[in-house]
């Protein structure tokens, strides 16, 4: 089980450092990703045809995020996890599952002065790897 921790905790430091914001122009040029590394509506990169069921959908209620990946949950194939990550990359909230869970579903507390910010909703599949969806809240 503390390797799991491990794992988990460096994904979602990973999970920062991917979606970090960019400064300027130059370096945003330099912060593009190549296809393939992480996947968005626009680049489905080798997942062609996956984006349906793999891309987090989100949810403003109650001053709440409510993040769904509409996606079945099998012994062999599941959404291992979400994130809600701000546009500095803070961890804003994230959520284990298990291929035991009935649906991939998510609630996380929106931060006071959030609204109208541009947040990342993340989800991970353990065969079709690591989606993201920007939202504004």
């Amino acid at each position: 089980m503390n390797s799991r921790r491990k794992f988990m905790a460096m994904s979602a430091a990973a999970t920062a450092a991917i979606l970090m914001p960019v400064t300027n122009a130059a370096a945003e040029k330099s912060r593009r990703y190549p296809s393939n590394v992480v996947y968005t509506r626009k680049d489905t990169g080798v997942w062609d045809k996956k984006a349906a069921t793999h891309l987090p959908q989100v949810e403003v209620k109650n001053g709440k995020a409510i993040i769904r990946t509409l996606h079945p949950m099998t012994e062999k194939h599941y959404i291992v996890r979400h994130t809600l990550v701000d546009k500095d990359g803070n961890v804003v909230g994230a959520k284990t599952f298990s291929n035991t869970d009935e649906k991939a579903v998510s609630r996380f507390k929106i931060p006071a002065g959030s609204k109208g910010k541009k947040f990342f909703a993340t989800s991970f599949c353990n065969k079709h790897d690591f989606w993201v969806s920007p939202v504004t809240l």
